[in-house]
């Protein structure tokens, strides 16, 4: 029923920024709390950022605190990542995920019921 597209993912040296989109398609953007989450090759899936459906209320993980920045724009049905000063360490693919039902800003995988396909990141030294 809700169609996730992550874009914005690539190839750049630490240090430099990227920003994610994430834009939905079906009914009621406004209505769902939004996540992004990553995977590394061998390690599991994190949480990496999350804003409620009015975004008010934001969550990030310790690791990307201060660097990165959720965000949406309800009248475009898209959330965003702003990454900063990147690592190495941040190279993973990242998805996005959706949740109808909170109403504020979940950080677990299993609260979201729907989810992007993902898009790649790759941090050089």
């Amino acid at each position: 029923q809700v169609q996730l597209v992550e874009s914005g993912g690539g190839l750049v040296q630490a240090g430099t920024s990227l920003r994610l989109s994430c834009s939905a398609s079906g009914r009621a953007f406004n209505g769902y709390a939004m996540g992004w989450f990553r995977q590394a090759p061998g390690k599991e899936r994190e949480a990496v950022a999350a804003i409620s459906r009015s975004g008010g209320e934001t969550r990030y993980a310790d690791s990307v605190k201060g660097r990165f920045t959720i965000s949406r724009d309800n009248a475009k049905a898209t959330v965003y990542l702003q990454m900063n000063s990147l690592k190495p360490e941040d190279t993973a693919d990242y998805y996005c995920a959706a949740d109808p039902d909170s109403m504020r800003a979940p950080n677990q995988a299993y609260e979201y019921d729907y989810w992007g396909q993902g898009t790649r990141v790759t941090v050089s030294s």
